[in-house]
């Protein structure tokens, strides 16, 4: 683990600024989220990016919505943090989620961390692109280290 990922924070959203701040750099409004959880990443005092967990039904599944500015995010204590609010908070059966797909790097992550492509949603998004969706299984997660961060 790098020196930047070791102080990289994990902050839980207050007053949606992290929410607001990852729905603005995916160029979405808020109005399709209803009861959700938050949490931002601030490396060197600057947030770099948020995970919203939405869709959330506890024991169940929850939907994933990330957006990042930085990869300076993404390390083994990170990871464990955020599968470990999903997995053992909630204690949902699987995580799931959406990427555009033409975002090769989001793809690319996702299967990296063991995520499995489940479908293909056509002319899905508000801007006519297809979407993929993604998901993982509690028994599914294994965090092999970082090594899955930094190579995407």
């Amino acid at each position: 683990m790098s020196k930047a990922t070791a102080y990289c924070k994990i902050v839980a959203d207050e007053g949606d600024i992290v929410t607001r701040f990852v729905c603005a750099g995916l160029g979405y409004d808020m109005s399709w989220l209803d009861r959700h959880f938050t949490v931002g990443f601030i490396c060197n005092g600057r947030l770099i990016g948020g995970l919203i967990y939405h869709n959330i039904r506890p024991g169940r599944d929850v939907w994933w919505t990330l957006y990042t500015t930085d990869k300076k995010w993404c390390s083994r204590r990170i990871m464990n943090f955020i599968f470990g609010l999903a997995f053992d908070y909630f204690g949902c059966r699987r995580v799931s989620m959406s990427a555009d797909a033409d975002n090769a790097a989001c793809l690319k992550l996702a299967l990296q961390l063991g995520f499995r492509a489940e479908g293909i949603l056509r002319n899905y998004r508000d801007n006519g692109k297809d979407a993929v969706i993604m998901g993982m299984l509690k028994e599914e997660y294994k965090l092999k280290g970082a090594k899955q961060c930094q190579k995407a």
